[in-house]
């Protein structure tokens, strides 16, 4: 049985172990012959005797390239079974024989390739980061293409102790994994600004520290008495307060102090006096990204207000014959519009302009070039030439013409570029700022005396919940954080982080997630999680890792990135040569230069507009703005994806294979047939199956027991004495679950045997004709048919519906609408699942088959190098889920299924399937869209600029208006990606009119 959204639990990605499910207990999916099915499954691996399996943490892989080569590299070494590498975990799964090869062996492979190994230590279920280390995420500054990326990600993967840095250019953050005993956050900081670019520590997993806001500070004093009162604080180890922000930074030990006797103490100790907060790592970036737009827009106001007049000189002045003279007055060696030109645009070229020459040194002293690198050389070049023909003219009196606007104006327009940038980019991320947006700002804490008797309430910071706080939520307000409730009763709105429309009914022991709305009564909850630890912190901790992640198509444009800026330098020298010999050997007529110009200015102008005109940025931001928004497109809807390379392989999925149990149906199984065939009575009859039932924790298992419990409670031939007994079951002994078979059980010194044929088989229970017939009928009418025996012979069966979902039928056809193959895998019955298949429209069956024969299924159908999607919902399909190339965890199913998978879909609907592939296939044409921009811009651009057309058609782009252009290509492309922000997911209205396209 599917379980409800209440039971979500997000498993952190950094650990991986998609590819080795870990044992979760209480298990509520699969059919009848899956009960306890992860144990077949790790019984039954295509692990030959006497081959060994480890698992290798492998660091530095950046692309499905590097994880092609890991593979490669391993499976070349001699005894290795099989490898397989997964990505997004760092992880590589190797089966090898031990006589051959060692441990060593397998890592100096993957290190021989170029890339750090670790061979980790058995799987466990905690889903805990590798031993020692924390995951630390920083704001890295002034980054402006994939080359500054590829830089500081090379720069962090170098410092000793670190094991894994993804940087992304699209969020302008860093995440790092890094052992505290081997290197500080400070280090990994102060290691980033040597190499020239900016960063801060957002937040980290740490949880020692705690930032708060702070007001009614205005003076030394004031923090004076701050810090007296928190060096009274017992457990505070250290503590920072920062002026400009007017933030206080607190280091703790959370084993003396937490953060609500903290902030309570401070408040205590000052009486009053200042006004604490807890400052929000997400809100805090927000911030940080609003003032760097900020910062951006003065530079672009700055630089216009300054290149304005400039322009005025040189376009508008000549024509008024007042200004013009006063212009014209010598003033020493150079006119006055000289001197004014001359003192303008030096202050825009290295005040305004000063950090393109600080990026592009960076760039060059780490040995990468970027865009700034090509900014400075352009704008300088302009501006140097202007300033050698002013002291040649003086010198010699031969006046060249001066291009002092160029260089202005193409940092004017370089800065407007940039910050319509920011905005744009800043857009992309609004998903994230959504969901932060959900969590509430306040909690209403009770307080309670030693007794348990609530004596009081007061308002906290949110951040402040601890487990096991008491917090009340009124009618209209939020949940704070996770819980259950305590007292009460009433509906909860939880749309905004399940994608569910229908208010879900709460009451005592019913869990409650934080950032949903309480709409009716009171609500008193327990609160268990909070922090990072919340359902809804953990989404958007996903969907942030789904942002930074790289999809493999993005690989071609860092591979761009590397070779482009060196490109056009060549191309821009060729066109200044070329323009230059062909004016010396009069390959042109002279009435094509300039007044008073030569053949050199004449070059040099088209050699500026190819250096300004051509930009890495588009291409660098095609991929990863798109990826941005499509991620949080599918957090809105419901959809979460685990990273780009996840969503590149939906959208070429040919097959999807479908789980019947809690998938396809409802999950909800229930009991609507119960035969004797022995002169026992029905009471007794289902007395004894509920009996060994009880033990089991299989959804039929449940719905047997709940069936036989209203059977004697409210069935008129129940007797008093049976409604009265709440005893009811008999005692069992040697109770066990047989994976694929069904349970077994002694009572009464006799044998109770439920399950399939397969089990009455095993045990040589004969089975009659005529109870044969009635189980092919069962079946045939897509039921599940349960045979039980006792003491040696067959005593009665049972008959087992589960519901088909209302929306099964149309996605099952939606989808071969979309070219895509349904097929149901299932442990079931082949009777019961061609009824199934038939009743939804499935045609490929494939019935009783264990969760290692799903695995097999899939991998014979990527041997045609198809690609593969499985659906599935409970820990009997995680590995099937691990072994697909996209897995789909549906309805939030159980921890071990959200770890297995690539996309979980948060509600319990099979439409989310069509959303998931639908978003992947949109998004990934608009990427290509944007590549196809960004590379026709370069190819029609570059020879515009270069000045191929101007003997044919007269055509010469001004270097300032090529400046534009570079400026606006990058805009254009983030514009593109925010497109998808429009996306509507199919309705079923609409489903069966999909096609291929």
């Amino acid at each position: 049985m599917a379980p409800s959204i209440i039971d979500l639990q997000l498993t952190q990605l950094a650990t991986g172990g998609r590819k080795s499910p870990a044992i979760v207990a209480g298990d509520d999916s699969g059919d009848l012959e899956d009960v306890r099915l992860l144990d077949a499954y790790e019984n039954s691996e295509d692990v030959e005797q006497g081959m060994r399996r480890v698992q290798v943490g492998v660091t530095g892989m950046t692309c499905a390239a590097c994880s092609n080569s890991v593979e490669a590299a391993l499976t070349s070494v001699n005894g290795v079974f099989r490898a397989s590498v997964a990505l997004l975990q760092n992880k590589a799964d190797v089966v090898f024989d031990p006589r051959l090869v060692k441990d060593e062996d397998i890592k100096n492979a993957i290190e021989d390739a170029g890339f750090e190994a670790e061979i980790l230590p058995e799987p466990s279920a905690t889903g805990t980061k590798p031993n020692g280390t924390l995951l630390g995420q920083f704001s890295i500054g002034g980054m402006t293409c994939a080359a500054c990326v590829n830089s500081v990600e090379g720069i962090l993967r170098d410092l000793p102790g670190v094991k894994r840095a993804v940087v992304a250019l699209a969020t302008s953050l860093g995440e790092v994994e890094y052992d505290p005993t081997v290197i500080s956050k400070d280090d990994i900081v102060n290691a980033i600004e040597d190499a020239g670019f900016e960063a801060a520590l957002v937040q980290s997993s740490e949880q020692d520290k705690i930032v708060l806001g702070v007001a009614g500070v205005y003076s030394e004093m004031d923090v004076q008495v701050l810090g007296d009162i928190l060096s009274n604080i017992k457990g505070v180890r250290q503590f920072n307060f920062d002026w400009i922000t007017r933030e206080l930074e607190v280091l703790f030990d959370p084993e003396v102090v937490n953060s609500r006797s903290l902030v309570d103490g401070i408040d205590g100790g000052s009486n009053g006096r200042f006004n604490l907060r807890v400052a929000n790592p997400y809100t805090r970036m927000t911030s940080r990204d609003v003032e760097e737009a900020s910062k951006m827009f003065r530079l672009f106001l700055s630089s216009l207000f300054l290149s304005v007049p400039v322009f005025l000189i040189r376009v508008v002045c000549p024509h008024i014959p007042l200004i013009y003279s006063l212009l014209l007055w010598r003033c020493g060696p150079f006119q006055m519009g000289d001197w004014l030109k001359w003192a303008l645009v030096s202050v825009v070229q290295f005040v305004v302009g000063k950090r393109f020459y600080v990026a592009a040194a960076r760039a060059l002293r780490n040995g990468s070039t970027n865009m700034d690198v090509l900014v400075a050389l352009g704008t300088s070049a302009s501006y140097f030439y202007s300033v050698y023909a002013l002291l040649y003219g003086a010198v010699t009196g031969f006046w060249s013409p001066t291009y002092f606007e160029t260089s202005a104006m193409l940092i004017t327009f370089v800065l407007l570029g940039k910050y319509l940038e920011c905005l744009a980019k800043g857009k992309t991320s609004d998903a994230i700022k959504k969901l932060v947006e959900l969590a509430p700002a306040t909690a209403t804490l009770l307080i309670k005396e030693k007794d348990g008797r609530y004596i009081g309430e007061r308002e906290i910071d949110a951040l402040l919940v601890h487990p096991g706080d008491a917090l009340k939520v009124v009618p209209g307000a939020k949940v704070p954080v996770d819980g259950v409730v305590v007292w009460g009763s009433s509906y909860v709105n939880e749309s905004m982080v399940t994608g569910e429309s229908i208010p879900v009914s709460k009451e005592v022991s019913s869990s409650v997630i934080g950032g949903t709305i309480n709409q009716h009564g009171v609500l008193h909850i327990q609160a268990t999680k909070v922090g990072s630890d919340t359902v809804l912190s953990q989404i958007i901790s996903l969907v942030e890792t789904a942002q930074m992640s790289k999809a493999p198509i993005q690989k071609f444009a860092d591979f761009i990135a590397s070779i482009f800026v060196p490109t056009v330098v060549a191309l821009a020298l060729l066109t200044l040569l070329g323009w230059y010999i062909a004016g010396a050997i009069g390959a042109y007529p002279d009435e094509w230069l300039p007044e008073n110009g030569n053949h050199f200015v004449f070059a040099l102008m088209f050699s500026i507009a190819v250096v300004v005109i051509a930009c890495p940025c588009a291409l660098g931001l095609a991929t990863p703005t798109a990826v941005m928004v499509a991620t949080g497109v599918g957090a809105n809807h419901g959809v979460l994806i685990k990273g780009g390379d996840a969503l590149e392989r939906a959208q070429k999925v040919k097959y999807v294979i479908f789980d019947k149990t809690g998938t396809l149906t409802q999950g909800k199984a229930s009991v609507t047939t119960a035969k004797v065939f022995t002169g026992m009575d029905r009471g007794e009859f289902l007395t004894l199956v509920a009996s060994a039932e009880a033990s089991s924790e299989h959804p039929l298992a449940k719905a047997i027991v709940a069936y036989a419990r209203h059977f004697h409670f409210f069935d008129d031939s129940a007797t008093k004495d049976s409604l009265n007994n709440s005893g009811w079951l008999l005692d069992v002994s040697d109770f066990s679950a047989l994976p694929g078979r069904g349970v077994q059980c002694i009572t009464n010194g006799k044998k109770i045997l439920v399950g399939n044929r397969k089990l009455m088989t095993e045990s040589e229970i004969k089975i009659p004709d005529n109870v044969e017939n009635f189980v092919v009928e069962l079946e045939e009418s897509a039921k599940t048919g349960i045979l039980v025996a006792y003491d040696g012979s067959l005593i009665g069966v049972l008959g087992v519906a589960d519901p088909l979902k209302r929306e099964a039928a149309v996605v099952i056809e939606g989808l071969g609408k979309m070219g895509v193959v349904p097929i149901m895998v299932t442990g079931d019955n082949w009777r019961t699942a061609r009824a199934v298949g038939k009743e939804v429209g499935i045609q490929d069956i494939r019935a009783e088959v264990m969760p290692a024969g799903k695995a097999d299924v899939i991998r014979s159908l990527q041997k045609n190098g198809c690609t593969v999607a499985m659906v599935g919902d409970g820990i009997n399909d995680s590995p099937a889920l691990a072994a697909s190339d996209v897995g789909m965890a549906i309805g939030a199913g159980t921890d071990i299924a959200i770890e297995a998978a690539d996309y979980v879909l948060m509600r319990n609907n099979l439409e989310d399937v069509i959303t998931a592939i639908d978003l992947s296939r949109k998004t990934f044409a608009r990427i290509r869209l944007n590549y196809i921009f960004a590379m026709a811009y370069n190819v029609v651009a570059i020879p515009i600029a270069a000045g191929v057309f101007f003997p044919s058609l007269g055509v010469q782009l001004p270097p300032w208006a090529a400046g534009a252009c570079m400026a606006l290509s990058s805009v254009s492309v983030v514009c593109s990606s925010l497109l998808l922000r429009r996306y509507k997911k199919p309705r079923l209205t609409t489903l069966l009119e999909i096609t291929v396209e």
